[in-house]
């Protein structure tokens, strides 16, 4: 029976990390389609705004997900997006 258990729970893992891992890769596909960028340079941007606003990279990347759906974005988010992005410049 623990191994019965042990398996569903293993099983329950690797379904959320599917879950979270397709997540991480929609917010890369749309920082690289608003950032024209690589996909490692998109990874790092995804990184760097969760750490610089202490947030989880997964929840950081749901967010980004949404806004590309509803095109509203948490303010700190979207600063640091623009800033690693380069859009925060003003116009000149």
């Amino acid at each position: 029976m623990d191994t019965v258990l042990r398996l569903e729970d293993e099983n329950l893992q690797l379904k959320e990390a599917v879950r979270s891992h397709a997540v991480v890769d929609q917010a890369i596909g749309v920082i690289l389609a608003v950032g024209q960028l690589t996909p490692d340079q998109g990874w790092d941007v995804l990184r760097s705004t969760s750490q610089n606003t202490n947030i989880k990279l997964r929840h950081v990347a749901e967010l980004i997900v949404d806004w590309a759906r509803t095109g509203q974005l948490p303010t700190e988010i979207r600063s640091q997006l623009e800033q690693q992005l380069g859009l925060d410049r003003r116009h000149e």
